[in-house]
């Protein structure tokens, strides 16, 4: 915690009381109640370094360390030796069954040169690492310098993601305090390109893998995972990978890149996730040839194998973990449909890209309609045109409707605000058969088949929304006549990565001079016009919701992901971007500020987890300072004390 989140910190002082200040920092201390005067002395403290020292209450000349008493007076740390900059208060020690070598292998224990002396002699390594020390301040610093010089993505990609197989807590905290700079690296839009060189560039096993070969021996498999906690499940078959086609395992990249950002952003501890690739085969040619492929070179199964394969390893990992939230990821548009219906009512699951796309994207249109001085209940006065028909835009539309329901609109009037538009041209009832039962809801009576130029001319919609993964299919003409007809368009090209945006930011600006609300699926750069105004577009990225979403459901005890918990997660979201953030056009916080933002979202979605009964695992006490409990339960990267687990023989 920094000076700004100070007013937090005093808040869990009284809840908890077991923080002091240090410095520039807060750091938890033992158990122990803190007097009025104590309080009050902090109260000032806190006021004085969030800059409202402007209070008359409040003496300009206060000085903390005057005011408090011994033990809690900030922690003189030690400026040199292997404690530099380090807190020598109580830290509980994890026990851990290993030692020697076994630690230093082990990236959810290993320190790297950051073990003290006595750790090194405890823990049987002692001379096995290079004698002079480091903290992790300093390791920090040292990767950043080596990250930063190089240009390309993809090999600052491998890097992270080497440091992520060696030292887990170091990545996550680099991840966490260069949140901003590292997202793009580990998730969009570098990912796609990380998945695609995966056999390639493959080093060391992380995650788990099941095909077909696996048949009947799932549930044994579960239990080759050494960690016995497991919280979230990301699972993918690589199908559809981004908008990049079917990569098969290759497309384990995303759910290890998926459940980076749940333990930095959303403070799932990393020993409580696992990535998963159902390896189903793969009908990518490329793939089926190429000898390094590291998936079955086998054709895809379909039909009756393929959905008896999920179900096994729905039941397997149901049966070792029962309350783990599974997580859909990147199934074709044909299954991802069919699996969400399947599960969603049965056990704690959900599809990010049919669901989480749809929160996010409602988050922004709602924070949009703030920008243009509308009221957020008027979503059912909006005209939605939907470029793509897939598994994404149906869900898009869909958490679209069922927000409209519950600002009051009818399920009629609701649908009659979407125009979604396919290869085929506008949704047409009279082909029916041909469309799933999802994609005929939103299916209309009259101009079936409707060019997207010509539905954009005909039906004037206010807001355009880009789930095709087909770059550069908003053309210039589209644009304009969309900036023609409505004062304040707004424009959510929303495909990944980034050369499949369906435009740019600066294609948007240009062509709506500078009117339109903007929010992208992958990051842009600043954009200034030729008279000077410069545009900040935000990134539309599904990161500011499923990892508090993911936080929430796991840590209440939720048996279901309900349609109003993404409501309520994307309200969350909406409501933390500040007025100062819309009057300059962002619709979406800054990333920097995504463990905030998570932590909002997971206290809505256990907030209505707890209205619908379904927060079995919290109590009176929890719910009553719910939002100080679920920032306790945020997993903080730091390096802990380890002690060896020994069996005691009697």
């Amino acid at each position: 915690f920094f000076l700004e989140d100070l007013n937090i910190i005093v808040t869990n002082m009284l809840r908890f009381r077991n923080i002091a200040l240090t410095g520039k920092r807060a750091v938890r201390r033992n158990n122990f109640p803190l007097l009025s005067s104590e309080v009050d002395c902090i109260r000032k403290l806190s006021s004085a370094a969030v800059g409202e020292a402007n209070d008359d209450s409040i003496d300009p000349n206060f000085n903390a360390d005057d005011e408090l008493p011994d033990y809690l007076k900030p922690e003189i740390l030690d400026e040199s030796g292997e404690w530099r900059g380090c807190t020598k208060r109580f830290q509980a020690p994890i026990r851990v069954s290993s030692r020697g070598a076994d630690i230093l292998n082990n990236p959810l224990f290993n320190k790297g040169r950051a073990f003290k002396l006595g750790e090194r002699d405890r823990l049987r390594f002692r001379g096995l690492l290079p004698p002079r020390r480091m903290n992790l301040a300093q390791q920090e610093k040292r990767f950043l310098n080596v990250f930063r010089a190089e240009t390309s993505p993809i090999r600052k990609h491998i890097m992270i993601e080497d440091l992520h197989d060696r030292n887990e807590t170091l990545y996550h905290r680099i991840l966490i305090d260069h949140m901003e700079e590292m997202a793009p690296i580990v998730y969009t839009p570098t990912v796609g390109q990380a998945c695609k060189e995966f056999a390639k560039q493959y080093r060391r096993p992380r995650g788990m893998y099941f095909c077909a070969e696996d048949r009947g021996h799932m549930a044994a498999m579960t239990y080759n995972w050494p960690n016995e906690d497991v919280h979230v499940i990301v699972v993918t078959d690589g199908s559809r990978i981004l908008g990049l086609g079917d990569l098969g395992a290759n497309g384990m990249g995303i759910p290890i890149g998926k459940l980076s950002l749940y333990c930095a952003a959303g403070g799932i501890a990393p020993h409580r996730v696992l990535p998963v690739v159902l390896d189903c085969g793969t009908d990518n040619e490329e793939l089926l040839k190429d000898p390094n492929y590291i998936g079955m070179p086998v054709r895809r199964l379909h039909g009756w194998e393929y959905y008896q394969l999920v179900e096994e390893f729905m039941d397997a990992v149901r049966f070792r973990w029962p309350n783990v939230l599974v997580q859909f990821e990147d199934f074709s548009s044909d299954k991802a449909q069919i699996l969400l219906n399947k599960y969603r009512d049965k056990v704690l699951t959900f599809n990010d890209d049919i669901q989480g796309t749809g929160a996010t994207t409602l988050a922004g249109v709602l924070g949009a309609l703030r920008a243009k001085g509308e009221d957020v209940t008027s979503l059912g006065k909006q005209r939605f045109l939907i470029a793509g028909a897939g598994s994404a835009g149906i869900g898009v539309a869909q958490v679209l409707m069922q927000a409209m329901i519950e600002q009051g609109c009818t399920e009629e009037e609701s649908r009659e605000t979407f125009f979604i538009v396919d290869h085929n041209g506008l949704l047409d009832a009279a082909k029916s058969s041909e469309l799933s039962p999802e994609q005929a809801i939103f299916a209309r009576n009259t101009d079936g088949g409707m060019s997207l130029i010509e539905t954009m001319k005909k039906y004037k919609p206010t807001i355009l929304l880009g789930l095709t993964a087909v770059g550069e299919l908003f053309t210039k003409d589209l644009i304009s006549e969309m900036a023609l007809n409505c004062e304040r368009p707004i424009i959510f090209p929303l495909s990944n990565p980034t050369h499949k945006a369906e435009c740019t930011a600066e294609q948007a600006y240009e062509w709506t001079d500078g009117k339109c609300i903007f929010a992208s699926g992958s990051p842009f750069d600043p954009v200034t016009l030729k008279d000077g105004r410069t545009f900040y577009p935000t990134q539309c990225n599904n990161m500011f919701v499923f990892p508090g979403l993911g936080l929430g459901v796991t840590l209440c005890g939720a048996q279901t992901v309900t349609d109003k918990m993404l409501y309520v997660a994307a309200e969350a979201l909406a409501n933390h971007v500040s007025d100062e953030e819309l009057q300059s056009g962002k619709v979406f916080p800054n990333v920097g500020t995504i463990r905030d933002v998570s932590h909002k979202v997971a206290c809505a979605v256990v907030r209505e987890a707890a209205r619908t009964g379904q927060a079995s695992k919290l109590g009176a006490k929890e719910l009553n300072d719910l939002e100080t409990f679920v920032r306790s339960k945020m997993y903080d990267p730091v390096y802990v004390p380890l002690v060896e687990k020994r069996a005691l023989n009697l």
